[in-house]
């Protein structure tokens, strides 16, 4: 006979959410970001600092809680792995909007709200995904529309760069290099949020 899980082991998968939670909120700025004056950037950044503080201390809290608890709901390894895959998507999130403003970007290439377009809905579907971890159902469906998003990032990004590099957004190397981090920073938390899909997928696999 298995063991029962107790309310305080329950907890972790709170835990999860709330660190999931953090993602839409960052997404949500990274989108308005892209529509604001260039001299409202600023106050965009401080918002996704504050957001980002959030996420890093929701990771921190439960990486307490799997260091003081006996029994966890599945193997601490994993619990550490979700934990540091969830806070790489806000990472790196929060590194976009700061180089938009520290590099001073002016109009950024059209193809970057599309980057940002899919990022929001993996943000979704993965705060969606994480009170599933509970029963270990209908977790699929997740995965394999975080892998088919992530394939449409990266067209999305090889897009980007092609034009970026045949001067389709001006010719000057220095701009050429600013919009070039952004864009990989953007894909990079596309690549993250699919990892965390991959770190979910492994542990229904495991539980089931």
């Amino acid at each position: 006979m298995g063991f029962r899980l107790t309310p305080q082991e329950n907890s972790f998968y709170d835990l999860f959410a709330k660190s999931a939670s953090y993602l839409i909120d960052g997404s949500r700025e990274l989108t308005t970001i892209l529509g604001v004056a260039h001299h409202e950037r600023e106050a965009v950044a401080t918002r996704m600092r504050e957001i980002e503080h959030g996420a890093d201390e929701a990771t921190h809290e439960i990486i307490r809680k799997v260091n003081s608890s006996f029994i966890t709901p599945f193997d601490r390894e994993d619990i550490h792995g979700l934990a540091s895959t969830l806070d790489d998507c806000m990472d790196l999130m929060d590194a976009a909007v700061d180089l938009i403003v520290l590099y001073r970007i002016g109009d950024l290439p059209a193809g970057v709200s599309d980057q940002v377009e899919v990022l929001s809905r993996m943000s979704e579907l993965t705060a969606e995904a994480m009170p599933r971890l509970r029963s270990m159902k209908d977790l699929s469906e997740y995965w394999i529309e975080i892998n088919r998003l992530e394939n449409q990032a990266d067209q999305i990004y090889r897009g980007l760069l092609a034009a970026l590099f045949n001067g389709e957004y001006g010719t000057d190397a220095i701009t050429v290099m600013k919009l070039k981090e952004v864009i990989e920073e953007l894909e990079a938390a596309a690549d993250a949020f699919e990892a965390v899909a991959h770190k979910v997928e492994s542990i229904a696999v495991k539980e089931s």
